[in-house]
């Protein structure tokens, strides 16, 4: 999320049209199209952040920038040119690291929370905790995990929240 992503196309530099359709999963769909004989481009329902990388002639590789979840889904690339047609589909996936949160509950029991993460992020404690994560699914496909730290062993003053997350783990301590 909020960086931009480059789908490339095809190596082919005779290409005759090319054309780039997306199916978002939410959406309407949208699609760039190249004419090399008239060197002219259409964008037919495209948002601003997705165009081509520089110029279609130059380049028939495609550009999301400032990647948002509304991003996800289905990109594909037809080249038609004199060597023969050519294939190329992406299926795009957002990740979307959560934000950490450690917090001390009423009880001074340390609580856990990865918020707003897509996928879902995974949260483990140092030392073990006995804890069950809950887990709240958001409309726009984030997820929010919360644990609370629960061991056998009250004695240990720090305790460390650990997130892992496909697009990087951070860890917190806490005294509560």
């Amino acid at each position: 999320v909020g960086k931009s992503s480059v789908l490339p196309c095809s190596l082919k530099s005779n290409a005759a049209m090319v054309t780039w359709k997306i199916s978002p999963r939410v959406g309407s769909p949208c699609t760039l199209v190249y004419r090399a004989d008239q060197n002219k481009t259409d964008r037919i329902n495209c948002h601003d952040s997705v165009n081509w990388k520089s110029r279609p002639d130059q380049d028939l590789a495609l550009e999301i920038r400032h990647v948002e979840i509304t991003h996800e889904g289905s990109y594909t690339c037809d080249v038609v040119g004199t060597d023969g047609n050519f294939h190329k589909m992406y299926n795009l996936t957002v990740l979307v690291p959560p934000r950490l949160i450690l917090s001390c509950d009423y009880y001074g029991n340390p609580m856990c929370e990865a918020a707003t993460g897509k996928p879902a992020a995974q949260i483990s404690w140092v030392p073990e905790s006995i804890s069950t994560p809950k887990e709240e699914g958001h409309d726009n496909g984030t997820v929010t995990i919360l644990s609370k730290f629960t061991a056998h062993r009250t004695n240990v003053i720090n305790k460390t929240c650990i997130v892992s997350h496909p697009a990087g783990n951070q860890s917190k301590s806490i005294v509560c």
